[in-house]
């Protein structure tokens, strides 16, 4: 597959889902099986109607009546953990025209409410199923049948760079794809992954959340505040989207809690956090610092310190931690502003920390965050 997109003028190779992988390996085992014919790729149909041409890895004919074919997940230039690890199909004609579609080793299982796939049920979603599904027909035609066992060998490893076990899918990958197609750097599938997690807490009877920008977060909640797992969703960067998601999905409240160095921008009303978006870390604290008085030889110290933790040295040194708790403040204001226009009314709270010094600030008592939230 050569399809390419530019990103920040770089060219880029697109790729291809584990549900086009699944897919193709299938539609090799069903074709081995009916001709006797070894394919060395073969075109799926995705479930946006574009053809994909997918090549095989390895091809086996089991029996009479059952084959196994391996493809190696392709994520073209997109950082996927996904990406090189061998998805399998075997195949078992059967003496109906039923198809069957089941998860095998390292294909994950559901075990919370709340997502596209049933409780108990192998994580195969419902638009690569139905793609496996419609493609192997076509194969075989209507009055034959067909079992199919997805699996893949490395997907328990795997899945532990993956987001599955937040979305309660335990043992393996997941079988996934809207389109059959991974565009590199996007970033819509971790948005919608996150999405997919709020919706999934919501249904579970969730009113508030906790959102962290990552594992530091998380880390200080559950070993600093001994706050409940249950209501933690990482927010990574994106926390302008996922704020707003927030909100509509219908979540009542939220408490943040995050790095200085991540949530300071948010004080300044940057709501993509990633550094290739925006990095005004010392410029807002100079701001805010030279508002409470800080000398000018002290602030020209802080605007040349690489991460907060080196600033934070400095303030603590000249005596004006009381910064903290004017971003925290801001912060809080900025993310409620964010949201003022739109229902329901969402109450935001936020707990700041540093590596070095921990609790930095919070909107809250933190004794009172930390009953309210256990």
């Amino acid at each position: 597959m050569e399809e390419f997109v530019y990103v920040n003028g770089k060219k880029m190779r697109k790729g291809y889902t584990t549900g086009s992988c699944a897919t193709a390996a299938s539609v090799a085992a069903a074709h081995l099986l009916l001709t006797e014919e070894e394919c060395e790729e073969v075109c799926v149909v995705s479930p946006v109607d574009r053809e994909i041409r997918i090549p095989i890895e390895t091809i086996e004919r089991v029996d009479a009546k059952t084959a196994i074919v391996a493809v190696k997940k392709d994520g073209g230039d997109d950082a996927d953990a996904t990406h090189g690890m061998l998805i399998y199909s075997k195949v078992t004609l059967r003496e109906d025209n039923c198809i069957t579609i089941e998860g095998g080793e390292g294909v994950g299982r559901v075990t919370q409410e709340g997502l596209l796939v049933d409780v108990g049920k192998p994580a195969i979603n419902p638009k690569p199923r139905k793609m496996i599904e419609d493609n192997v027909r076509k194969i075989i035609g209507e009055t034959n049948g067909a079992d199919v066992i997805i699996f893949a060998p490395e997907g328990y490893e795997v899945a532990k760079q993956t987001m599955n076990r937040n979305l309660g899918i335990i043992g393996g990958i997941s079988i996934l794809g809207t389109t059959g197609i991974v565009t590199p750097m996007s970033e819509d599938s971790w948005k919608a992954a996150i999405s997919i997690e709020l919706e999934m807490k919501k249904k579970q009877g969730f009113k508030k959340i906790i959102l962290s920008p990552g594992n530091y977060g998380e880390d200080f909640a559950l070993n600093k505040m001994s706050l409940n797992q249950d209501y933690i969703v990482s927010m990574s960067n994106f926390v302008g989207y996922v704020l707003k998601e927030v909100q509509r999905i219908g979540f009542e409240e939220v408490l943040m809690i995050g790095h200085l160095g991540k949530l300071v921008k948010v004080s300044a009303g940057i709501f993509s956090t990633h550094s290739k978006d925006a990095d005004a870390r010392a410029e807002i604290l100079v701001a805010n610092l030279a508002l409470m008085g800080m000398p000018v030889a002290d602030l020209e110290r802080v605007s040349k310190c690489n991460t907060t933790e080196a600033a934070g040295d400095i303030i603590s040194e000249t005596g004006y931690e009381a910064v903290y708790q004017v971003i925290a403040d801001k912060i809080k204001f900025r993310s409620e502003k964010l949201l003022k226009y739109r229902e329901p009314k969402l109450k935001a709270e936020v707990v700041l920390f540093s590596s070095k010094t921990g609790l930095l600030a919070s909107t809250k008592p933190i004794k009172e965050l930390m009953e309210e939230w256990r």
